[in-house]
């Protein structure tokens, strides 16, 4: 029988929350159906969070676990929990518990009103002030960039959700290698709305998104989904180019009617100036040559090691 509701959840460095975890999704889902299931995806991670999903799947056949054969990361993860997902609903929600399973139930009924997508709307996140404070201005530059207000991103808005069955099956069908849950959602359509939640501070240990990761995850989010960057760099270029005409006109000028002579200072500063916006915009170029040549390769996004009860 196929199951009424699906949970995904990402697992990584959460060896002491995954029987916290388990407990309270099944405790919130059952007072939906019994009719459930519970994907637990193992990201390659250091502890021993596999033996806390295999303990839970031997306990709970409703319980599956897939173990992927390194970390692949966080959204390559939740991909495949949705390709082994079976469910008419699918729920993806991270593993550190500040999404509250409590809310499974009004992102049910929130669906029941003829939305394909619930998103979740967080009234305070509970992160660090500079976590927080680059969010907020990935989000601002990333809603500056792309032109489509359907894709326009928010801080607020978190990975935990629920699809339809539609969605999902979508969701399966979208083939680009870079790997954005939220952004891949916004590009898909469908029509959605939103439940506003309380974030929770973590159940146990510390994110493990360093300044590192939120760069490399930034890059990749805006990248994949505008290609702004480059025209704007087309732009500046054209620009500098039209201000060199005139310079070099008004130099012209000023030579023929009074003695004129530049320093050295100001051409350095010009040509550094210059070779620092070539060497850029050569580097945005090359983020664009490198995704296609990811995407080129066709490999697998994600490689299952082993699996439990699916």
């Amino acid at each position: 029988m196929q199951p009424l509701i699906s949970i995904v959840s990402p697992v990584y460095r959460a060896e002491k929350i995954v029987d916290k975890l388990v407990e309270q999704i099944s405790e919130e889902v059952s007072k939906i159906t019994d009719n459930f299931e519970i994907i637990l995806v193992e990201d390659g991670s250091p502890d021993n969070s596999w033996e806390a999903i295999e303990r839970n799947c031997q306990k709970d056949k409703r319980v599956k676990g897939i173990k992927l054969s390194r970390n692949f990361g966080q959204h390559y993860a939740i991909t495949a929990g949705l390709e082994y997902s079976q469910g008419e609903w699918v729920v993806v929600m991270d593993c550190d518990l500040q999404d509250d399973p409590i809310y499974i139930s009004q992102l049910f009924e929130k669906a029941q009103q003829g939305f394909d997508i619930v998103y979740t709307v967080k009234k305070k996140r509970e992160h660090s002030f500079f976590k927080n404070f680059f969010a907020n201005l990935y989000n601002h530059v990333f809603n500056w960039l792309i032109d489509n207000k359907e894709q326009k991103s928010s801080n607020q808005i978190g990975s935990y959700s629920l699809l339809s069955r539609k969605v999902v099956e979508a969701f399966k069908n979208y083939k680009d290698y870079r790997r954005h849950y939220l952004m891949i959602l916004r590009w898909l359509g469908f029509s959605n709305t939103f439940i506003q939640i309380e974030h929770r501070e973590r159940f146990e240990g510390k994110s493990s998104y360093n300044f590192s990761k939120l760069l490399t995850h930034a890059l990749d989010g805006i990248t994949s989904q505008s290609d702004k960057i480059l025209r704007l760099t087309v732009t500046l270029g054209f620009v500098l180019s039209v201000l060199s005409i005139l310079g070099g006109i008004y130099i012209i000028i000023r030579t023929f009617i009074s003695s004129f002579q530049s320093g050295w200072a100001s051409l350095v500063v010009l040509i550094l100036f210059t070779s620092g916006l070539i060497i850029t915009s050569i580097g945005i170029s090359a983020i664009y040559i490198g995704k296609i040549f990811e995407q080129t390769k066709e490999r697998p996004l994600f490689i299952i090691d082993k699996t439990i009860n699916s």
